[in-house]
């Protein structure tokens, strides 16, 4: 019951949970936040307009993340589309802002739509887990890399908690008690103090004053943004999202991930926001093993939860953050939390069956093409998923006897995120 999970709370609260919340959260409000700051500019945006913005990016996925992360005690953690951002910022040159909020609710709609129809997790069903799991390995990848790149960009200030990291994960006895994350994010914010790279200046403080607008509507802005933030929402991060989860034994709720995706969005369509979706690597942060047990973990999603509302609320501040500190140190801690998740996905890419595959699947991502303005992951999942039928039908037939000789008595019925609601409210 929703009541007895909040009761609980404190119980599976760790200091793993938390830290591992914060790194999620720390993760959401630079990197993406700049890629939105750069959107805005680029279609001339006002400060009002920014601030709502910003607002609905950040309270309503927040929201989210803490309803799903209560009724389901799952790690599923909401934010908002970063390859959105990217293409809503060339959009934003030709289209009017109402034009493109039009855009947004179209979107939001079709989410929904695809959600309530149950046609996600029926796809989700049929895509061999290593091809996902193979996308999701290349979608991470580049923050274990950039892990290495902030160390050589900086070695005292990115090299000291790295090595703070090693050796308390060298000592298992005490990572149990004290999270190596941990270690690292306080041994991050002592090195930021003692090395003045706390930055004050042109800081502004404020609660955000968010507005609501009326959309207008444009077939030409529909066809331009439409299709690719479906996709995007739908087919990128909410597929990197459910990959993660099933990589961690969880019964993700597709359905209900997917309708909350598309409400999310319509939501924050008339805040002058766009689309609400699962974050990929923030659930792979909130999932991993430094999070605690796994009955434990959605504590990392609720401290998340929290954490991203109160910096939607004072979103004149939040401009700000991402200025505050070195880009490179927030590389660097992504990286460290990555380990552990970036680990796990590559064993289970190609561990057993659908090997090829799944390296087409990581290959395709990691090359980071475009196609008709859709990104790389999608076209990771499509190629994977066209290999194993051309190159390992073998593999089909492995699963499917296998499932046969060990039938899973726990395999989720296409409505069983829909039931767990329905009893976690009762």
């Amino acid at each position: 019951m929703l009541a007895g999970t909040i009761r609980e709370f404190p119980k599976h609260v760790s200091l793993g949970s938390l830290s591992s919340g914060l790194i999620a959260w720390l993760f959401g409000v630079t990197g993406p936040l700049l890629i939105v700051l750069q959107a805005a500019t680029e279609g001339h945006l006002s400060a009002s307009e920014v601030t709502s913005w910003i607002f609905g990016i950040y309270v309503i996925p927040g929201l989210m993340t803490l309803l799903q992360a209560f009724v389901f005690q799952q790690p599923i953690g909401y934010a908002f589309s970063i390859p959105g951002a990217v293409l809503i910022g060339a959009t934003l040159v030709h289209h009017s802002y109402a034009q493109v909020i039009g855009a947004y609710i179209v979107a939001g709609l079709i989410i929904l739509l695809l959600g309530l129809s149950g046609v996600v997790e029926r796809v989700m069903r049929v895509l061999p887990m290593p091809v996902m799991m193979g996308m999701v390995s290349g979608v991470l990848l580049p923050f274990g890399v950039g892990l290495f790149k902030a160390v050589v960009a900086n070695p005292m200030l990115n090299g000291i908690p790295l090595v703070v990291f090693l050796l308390l994960s060298f000592a298992p006895g005490i990572a149990k008690k004290f999270p190596p994350i941990l270690g690292a994010v306080i041994a991050t914010g002592v090195v930021l103090a003692l090395a003045h790279e706390v930055h004050t200046q042109g800081v502004s403080f404020g609660v955000a004053a968010p507005h609501l607008y009326k959309p207008a509507w444009s077939v030409s802005t529909m066809g331009q943004l439409v299709l690719p933030l479906v996709l995007t929402v739908v087919a990128i991060q909410n597929a990197q999202g459910i990959a993660v989860l099933k990589s961690e034994d969880y019964t993700p709720p597709i359905n209900s991930m997917t309708r909350w995706s598309g409400i999310g969005s319509v939501l924050n369509a008339f805040l002058g926001a766009h689309t609400t979706c699962i974050a990929g690597p923030m659930t792979a942060l909130l999932a991993g093993s430094e999070s605690g047990r796994k009955e434990a973990k959605y504590t990392a999603a609720v401290t998340l939860g929290v954490l991203s509302v109160l910096f939607g609320l004072f979103a004149p501040l939040a401009a700000s953050i991402p200025h505050m500190i070195p880009t490179s140190t927030i590389q660097m801690l992504g990286g460290i939390a990555m380990i552990s998740v970036l680990t796990d996905s590559l064993h289970m890419s190609f561990v057993a069956t659908f090997k090829k595959s799944a390296l087409f699947s990581f290959l395709i991502t990691v090359s980071g093409v475009t196609i008709a303005r859709i990104g790389a992951p999608f076209w990771g999942l499509v190629g994977g998923t066209c290999v194993s039928f051309l190159l390992e039908k073998g593999d089909y037939k492995k699963v499917t006897n296998r499932e046969l000789e060990h039938p899973p008595g726990d395999l989720p019925e296409p409505d069983s995120g829909e039931r767990a609601f329905e009893t976690n409210l009762n």
